[in-house]
């Protein structure tokens, strides 16, 4: 069995799969959802945007709302019975100085990045653990073992993903219940033109602040098509055993490894030279 992309899966028991993915409705995660349906899962998208997809069963949910969260897992648990996976997709990016974003701001980033996650796995690990089965894929970022100047709640978020996934794997894993985080990194989708940007301080910094952002968005532009992200996503969802983390691509994957590698001291230097200098 292949994927859209052509990418084999698994063969699992993929057909009657019921899959949420949130923030499905573009980008990685719209992606994520299509080659899930191709693969024969049973997919609930849950956006704050009402667009309805072919084969896909839009549900309008905004993850920073939990009651919201828990009324479209219980109503999904009523048609389908079950929720076999969930990927936690949901998400978008600010940027600007430490020194000049705003609390609310940073809030707002870990509100949707980190917290609707929590929010969404809370909701459908009770029915996962009675089921004695399920899969969990939480979407973080090269950009959380990479921090960004610049981009530093972001990479925050990402980071606080990846060490939850790994907690929560070990909490659930007697119960059948298997957790990772795909790191994805530059891509080309939406989330560019979203992401909130503020330059405040930009003056005493140097005007380091926008060169910073500008060559994160062109990295962005050539990168990864959202068709081969997504593609991995859904291999990763229905895949009979799992690793704790899958970065996408062969450059994200060279510079995971070199950053862990390399002397913290070195690597931070590094880091400095392509987004802070």
């Amino acid at each position: 069995m292949k994927n859209e992309n052509n990418a084999p899966i698994e063969e699992t028991t993929v057909k009657n799969k019921v899959a949420i993915v949130t923030g499905g409705s573009s980008g990685i995660g719209l992606e994520a959802a299509k080659a899930l349906s191709a693969a024969g899962c049973q997919v609930y998208e849950f956006s704050r945007k009402d667009i309805e997809f072919k084969d896909i069963a839009h549900m309008s949910v905004d993850v920073t709302d939990e009651k919201a969260v828990i009324k479209a897992v219980k109503t999904i648990i009523e048609i389908e019975g079950k929720i076999d996976i969930l990927v936690n997709c949901a998400g978008f990016g600010i940027s600007g100085a430490i020194e000049f974003t705003s609390i609310k701001s940073a809030q707002k980033q870990m509100d949707v990045n980190f917290l609707g996650m929590c929010r969404c796995t809370k909701a459908v690990l009770g029915y996962m653990r009675e089921a004695r089965s399920g899969r969990i894929v939480n979407i973080s970022s090269i950009a959380g073992p990479i921090p960004i100047p610049f981009q530093a709640f972001y990479s925050a978020s990402k980071t606080a993903v990846m060490d939850y996934t790994c907690a929560l794997a070990n909490e659930v894993r007697p119960f059948g219940i298997t957790c990772c985080a795909v790191l994805p990194g530059d891509t080309r989708t939406g989330f560019t033109a979203a992401r909130e940007k503020s330059i405040d301080g930009d003056l005493e910094y140097g005007g380091r602040i926008e060169k910073s952002v500008k060559v994160m968005e062109k990295d962005e532009a050539n990168g990864t098509d959202p068709k081969v992200t997504g593609g991995l996503i859904a291999k990763v969802a229905l895949k009979k055993n799992v690793k704790p983390y899958y970065s996408v691509g062969f450059k994200n994957q060279f510079f995971y490894v070199v950053m862990k590698l390399l002397p913290i001291r070195l690597a931070n230097w590094i880091l400095y030279q392509i987004y802070g200098k």
